[in-house]
């Protein structure tokens, strides 16, 4: 019983009657007792963001979870690592040193070996432009530092497809649009 629902109890008036059982709240299952859903041991993941701590962050929750992680500090080094070996999901940062995030899904939706690729946006801005443009360009998701560990496998479980594989959400044809290739 959590500490809200003691607090509630406390709270409530008793029920005259003896046989009155006690109503059961109707409530989601909480996070922690639904069983998570992964992609399939051994998947790749690419992380690209400039901040160590994120990088570390990232890195410690997917191995965690049987997933094979390689890191970039830049998006240059990311975009050379998917040239060398593609992975299956990218996390990448919007605000990076040199080439943003933003141009870097673009060049990753431009390349055949990686336009399939699901991408999951990250930045600590709060502005909901970030989120739009990154949805226009391409995204597959999109979250705001700081994000939970919860909030890390819930993008990727919505990504999955029945095989546990990270897949780009359906409609997306890999290419953006001529409209979303306008300077921000």
């Amino acid at each position: 019983m959590s500490i809200f629902d003691r607090i509630l109890a406390s709270v409530r008036k008793p029920t005259d009657r003896a046989d009155a059982a006690p109503a059961q709240p109707l409530a989601p299952v909480e996070r922690r007792q639904r069983r998570r859903v992964n992609a399939r041991k051994g998947t790749t993941v690419l992380i690209i963001d400039d901040s160590p701590t994120v990088v570390a962050v990232l890195r410690k929750a997917l191995r965690s979870a049987g997933y094979d992680t390689r890191e970039a500090l830049d998006a240059e080094q990311g975009l050379a690592l998917i040239a060398q070996d593609p992975p299956e999901l990218i996390f990448l940062d919007i605000i990076l040193p040199g080439m943003n995030g933003f141009n870097a899904l673009r060049a990753i939706r431009k390349l055949p070996a990686s336009q399939n690729i699901p991408v999951i946006m990250i930045s600590g801005n709060e502005h909901a432009t970030e989120q739009f443009y990154a949805n226009r360009i391409g995204a597959d998701d999109f979250m705001k530092k700081p994000f939970s560990r919860h909030e890390i496998f819930a993008r990727i479980e919505a990504l999955l497809d029945t095989q546990f594989i990270p897949r780009r959400k359906a409609g997306d044809t890999g290419a953006p649009s001529t409209s979303a290739m306008a300077p921000l």
